[in-house]
């Protein structure tokens, strides 16, 4: 695989080889794509919970289980007043 970086990537790739962090240019491109797999499964993990609440609210909604939005801003404003004290 053949790969083009821009000068900044390979400046920064040289830079954690030569600090002794990393053994070789590649072991620093695969701790990035490591890192870029395991932030797309916490993105996807994390869109899989709003989904959920999503479809938890809907179902709240369709029962009539809801807040008067007057209620909820005059909460929200109380709990503001209160933590700015």
């Amino acid at each position: 695989m053949n790969v083009s970086l821009t000068p900044q990537l390979e400046s920064f790739i040289i830079t954690k080889v030569e600090s002794g962090l990393y053994g070789s240019r590649s072991e620093v491109v695969r701790e990035g794509l490591r890192l870029l797999v395991e932030r797309d499964r916490m993105v996807e993990t994390r869109l899989d919970e709003l989904r959920g609440e999503i479809a938890e609210g809907l179902q709240q909604a369709r029962r009539g289980d809801l807040i008067p939005g007057d209620q909820v801003f005059a909460s929200i404003q109380q709990r503001s007043h209160e933590r700015d004290g």
